[in-house]
Formats: structure tokens, sequence, C-alpha cells
């Protein structure tokens, strides 16, 4: 057996425009990825299942080098209706808009959420201003019956609750 069959034999395979096959290059796999754990996340019961979701977290926001806003949109049984990125910043800080969370949550009709950002810097810990965020953004979406289950930061590989820490 050659070695490039031997190197084909471990690698992932795409079909390319004129159909033939070759290795998959590093942001195709993690395209696939992020692909089959949104699918996976997509319906799925969040709360019962955590690491399904820690880990779409993980591969979602975890090497981005820019901080991140992000919204898990629940239903009443708190499946997911939809994951989506609202606001984006640079390396330490990012605008967050309390009427804006509160539309896209009306919009989609949820029932509940759970609000995701990164730091990029690799430090979990929540700053003062990501609990008085949590803080806002949990009162705002009380008055329109919308329950914040949680907030959780990334970073790199390490993911903090905000739920888990008593913080809500």
């Amino acid at each position: 057996m050659s070695q490039l069959s031997l190197s084909l034999d471990s690698s992932l395979l795409v079909r390319d425009v004129a159909g033939d096959y070759r290795p998959a290059n590093a942001d195709e796999v993690l395209q696939a990825a992020r692909r089959v754990l949104a699918e996976q996340m997509r319906g799925c019961e969040a709360l019962t299942s955590p690491q399904v979701v820690r880990d779409f977290l993980r591969v979602k926001l975890g090497t981005l080098e820019h901080e991140v806003f992000a919204v898990i949109h629940l239903d009443a049984q708190n499946r997911v209706i939809d994951y989506v990125e609202m606001f984006r910043g640079t390396v330490s800080q990012t605008s967050v808009y309390p009427r804006e969370v509160v539309k896209e949550a009306l919009a989609r009709n949820s029932a509940a959420l759970l609000l995701v950002h990164n730091h990029p810097s690799g430090v979990a810990e929540p700053s003062r201003a990501d609990e008085l965020l949590t803080q806002t953004l949990k009162s705002a979406l009380a008055l329109v019956d919308v329950r914040v289950l949680d907030h959780l930061i990334v970073a790199g590989s390490a993911i903090l609750s905000f739920a888990e820490r008593g913080l809500l």
C-alpha cells in the first residue's frame, strides 16, 4: 500500500466541483462539524442534554478572535428554536442592546433563552459588566414573559455557567 493511500485512509474526503474526491482541509472539517452539532441542537431537549449545547458552543465560539454575543431561543418545552449571533465586537468587548434581544425573542416566539458570549482572552470569569448585562436582559425579557435560563461564557474549551455559579 502506498504512502498516499495510507494518508487518504485516515482523511475525511470531500467532492470537488469536477466530482473527484480529495482530502478535506481543516476549515471544511470544522464547517461539517458545526452543521452536525447545529442539527443535533435543533429540536433537542437543550436542558436535558447540556453536553450537546456545550460541545456546539465550543466549536462555534471557542476559537474566535473577537467577541460574539449570541442567543439560543427555546420553546415552552425548552427545545431549541434557533441559535442567533446577534452582536459582534472586538477582542475584548461587544455592545449588546437589550431592545434587540427582546425583539428577536418576540419574533421567534421564544419562551426562554440561553444567553451566550465568548471571551477570546481564554478567561471564562464574568466581568462586572457581564453580570449587569445579564440582570438587565433578564429584567427586560421578564416584561414580555421570556425566561433567561442561563448565560454561558465560552473561553476556548472552558465554559462558565451563570446558573451553576448562582449569578442568575
